[in-house]
């Protein structure tokens, strides 16, 4: 039998959603049975499996105890975090992940990600023990490739990672990259619209000017502006307007722009020459719009950015055309 009591951050989620979290362990089937046969109360008392938990609530699961987890510190004590900090505050944290580095897990069940790094980091800062906390855990708010480098945002606490994940999803707050192309754009700024279709067979995505007769086909915008330009290919600032798979690398391939060192939509080559270890792609700028919800109001107008010299391949255009 364990107690939990509820924390700011569980407060506000149902009781099946909390008790996923914090008993991941536990089969589905077997906690709505547990719920029904008042094996799992609140306050003493028969529970509903959509009942909204409130800080000060007392959960008491009467389960056996292989279904609760156990902790092991000495995960996070063994990771050694590579991203580094672009901003930090005692509710978010945005991090400049490296290439090769993966967001979450995948399906090799890889756990060396940038949100265990994350969690590490924080661990060793003793603002986050997982021991302690019941169903939160730090989280990510957006994600990119394993293959393109730059600002992923993460949340502390549950309050701010409600908060995020509105602000991203309404689209409050403006994403920008950097890329390298190939070939110079026919207009030195404009915008890419068009339909985006996934081809899950080959981890590819397919673009149409027009909408195509599939009900999958989603619209992307992509607006683009071209900074500097050398014999290693255009130095170029993207915004997504729209989020889709691989949309940059693929509707700039489709504009006959493709991404220097991206293998995917075009042929590699010249990466090696700007610094590059893969396809030249890197979020780097992100631009909070005003009147973000609490408790990350205070972000509202607030621009984050990465340097245009702590990225390899801008770094190498703008020592050229120096140098020129």
């Amino acid at each position: 039998m364990r107690i939990f009591e509820i924390s700011e951050n569980d407060s506000g989620q149902r009781l099946d959603k909390f008790i996923t979290k914090a008993m991941p362990l536990f089969p589905k089937s077997l906690m709505y049975k547990a719920i029904r046969t008042k094996k799992i109360k609140v306050n003493k008392k028969r529970a509903e499996i959509g009942q909204m938990l409130n800080v000060g609530d007392i959960v008491h699961v009467f389960v056996k105890e292989e279904f609760f987890q156990t902790f092991d510190d000495e995960f996070y004590k063994n990771i050694k975090p590579v991203f580094k900090i672009v901003y930090e505050d005692d509710n978010i944290i945005v991090a400049d992940k490296p290439v090769g580095l993966l967001c979450h897990s995948d399906q090799k069940e890889e756990k060396n990600t940038l949100i265990e790094q994350i969690k590490a980091y924080l661990w060793k800062k003793g603002e986050y023990d997982e021991s302690e906390e019941n169903s939160f855990s730090p989280a990510l708010c957006n994600r990119i490739d394993r293959n393109t480098a730059g600002l992923v945002i993460a949340a502390k606490n549950a309050a701010s990672l409600r908060s995020m994940n509105t602000i991203v999803k309404d689209r409050l707050v403006d994403k920008y990259y950097l890329c390298l192309l190939q070939n110079m754009p026919k207009e030195k700024e404009g915008t890419i619209e068009g339909y985006i279709v996934k081809d899950s067979t080959n981890n590819m995505v397919k673009v149409f000017k027009d909408r195509p007769n599939n009900r999958d086909a989603k619209k992307a915008i992509t607006k683009y502006k071209v900074l500097s330009k050398s014999e290693d290919g255009v130095l170029c600032e993207v915004e997504l307007v729209t989020g889709r798979t691989h949309q940059i690398r693929a509707q700039m391939a489709f504009i006959g722009c493709p991404l220097v060192g991206e293998g995917k939509y075009s042929v590699k080559g010249k990466e090696k020459a700007v610094g590059m270890k893969s396809q030249a792609l890197w979020a780097y700028k992100l631009k909070f719009k005003n009147d973000l919800p609490k408790p990350l109001d205070y972000l509202s107008g607030k621009n984050i950015s990465i340097a245009l010299e702590d990225i390899p391949f801008a770094c190498a255009i703008m020592l050229k055309k120096k140098k020129a």
